[in-house]
């Protein structure tokens, strides 16, 4: 019985399309813009190579922006994906 109300209570998943990539890329550029505005010496600490492509930022900055940019595209994918949009 247990299992019957745990099966029940389970999410409906989707199939990953590239709208789902779209939306997790467009997600971590919205976050790399909140994190080269809002750290405060974003440059500090243990350089990347080619940091250029990186705006400049810290490898925990990086860290730090992708963990953000990650965490937001998750929720608009599986929002969005509830609505039916993905």
């Amino acid at each position: 019985m247990i299992s019957t109300l745990l099966a029940a209570a389970d999410p409906a998943t989707f199939q990953w399309s590239p709208k789902c990539a779209a939306v997790m890329i467009a997600c971590n550029v919205f976050a790399y813009a909140i994190a080269r505005a809002n750290i405060s010496r974003p440059n500090e600490g243990f350089q990347l190579p080619n940091s250029q492509f990186f705006g400049g930022m810290s490898h925990a900055s990086v860290v730090a922006a992708n963990a953000l940019g990650h965490v937001l595209g998750i929720g608009s994918i599986l929002g969005l994906a509830a609505r039916g949009v993905l």
